[in-house]
């Protein structure tokens, strides 16, 4: 397992053990001023070079997600650690830098155009989408949205006709559904839990098995109704309006959408103000598909919005000349 880390997880999880054991030996007024150095300020310095809150900020984002939930000062530590280690490799292939020839200049230009990349995409499209107009665009949607039923349900699936009658009698004759279930059940999902499958609102389950759940009432059992997965005896436990979803629930995906809407915007304006050459002929091939792609797309959209128009308009001349008083004679 060790073998296969990469070097940059080796390395992240090297310093994370060091800081966890040494951070302890570092006295609180030093954690103080270390965290309440300015953005500019000198954290440490590596043959000269200043590490700073800013260099540190940057390898959040590069690293961040690999640190799991250290804690706050542990985190920081290895961040700082991290930041000195990338300094002191790149101070060591500096020296080397007429051996490393134009792979390292390669790599530097790559790097270079990653990081403007980065800071243009935090600047123009990340830092304009708000949490308040997340809020907002969260309302909007509720608003529209209608209440939807749940059902929560327990079943037992068995192979064969026959087999769920026999069930069904057992019930009638005041067997209990979870035992029933956990004795017959061809379900290992939800055999071990007697039947259980929660709440589920329509569109989750096989045609035949929501028709049955969603047409009878809480506490009454289904009769055996047969879908692709075999034959179901269904309990109606409850039924209830879907909550609807609260906002710091669902502001995450929303921010996201947001954001990756902005960013294709962006992108689009970008692109059809500059000049792109595909050089490779594999490549240019299938960019000049695409686009034929899109145009015939786009003719179909119009055309469809077109028919959609004539069709509005013959109603509403329909419906004029039915509102006209009738001529006399």
């Amino acid at each position: 397992m060790i073998a296969n880390l990469t070097s940059k997880s080796s390395q992240i999880a090297s310093l994370a053990l060091t800081a966890s054991l040494s951070f302890a030996a570092l006295s609180p007024t030093i954690a103080q001023e270390t965290t309440a150095a300015g953005p500019t300020s000198a954290i440490a310095t590596v043959n000269g070079h200043n590490i700073t809150e800013r260099d540190i900020e940057l390898a959040e984002t590069e690293i961040g997600s690999d640190l799991g939930k250290l804690a706050p000062e542990t985190r920081r530590r290895v961040l700082v650690e991290y930041v000195i280690e990338t300094q002191l490799m790149a101070d060591a292939l500096e020296k080397e830098k007429a051996a490393a020839g134009s792979d390292l200049d390669s790599a530097l230009a790559y790097f270079e155009r990653r990081a403007k990349r980065e800071t243009y995409f935090e600047n123009k499209v990340k830092s304009s989408i708000s949490e308040a107009a997340a809020k907002t665009f969260f309302n909007d949607r509720v608003k529209t949205m209608k209440p939807e039923e749940e059902v929560k349900a327990r079943h037992i699936l068995v192979e064969t006709e026959p087999e769920a009658r026999d069930i069904k009698e057992k019930l009638a004759r005041g067997g209990d559904f979870a035992e029933l279930a956990g004795e017959y059940s061809k379900d290992p999902g939800t055999k071990g839990n007697g039947g259980l499958l929660g709440f589920f609102s329509r569109g989750q389950m096989v045609p035949q098995f929501e028709e049955a759940a969603f047409s009878i009432e809480p506490n009454e059992v289904s009769e055996p109704v047969q879908s692709r997965f075999g034959w179901h005896v269904i309990l109606v436990e409850e039924k209830r309006q879907k909550p609807l979803p609260k906002f710091d629930e669902v502001k995450d995906q929303i921010l996201n959408g947001m954001i990756h809407q902005k960013a294709q915007s962006v992108a689009k304006q970008l692109r059809d103000s500059s000049k792109i050459e595909y050089l490779d002929e594999d490549i240019k091939k299938q960019v000049i598909a695409e686009k034929a792609r899109a145009e015939i797309q786009q003719q179909q959209m119009i055309q469809q919005i077109e028919e959609m128009k004539n069709a509005q308009d013959a109603k509403k001349g329909e419906a004029g000349e039915a509102e006209k008083p009738a001529e006399k004679k």
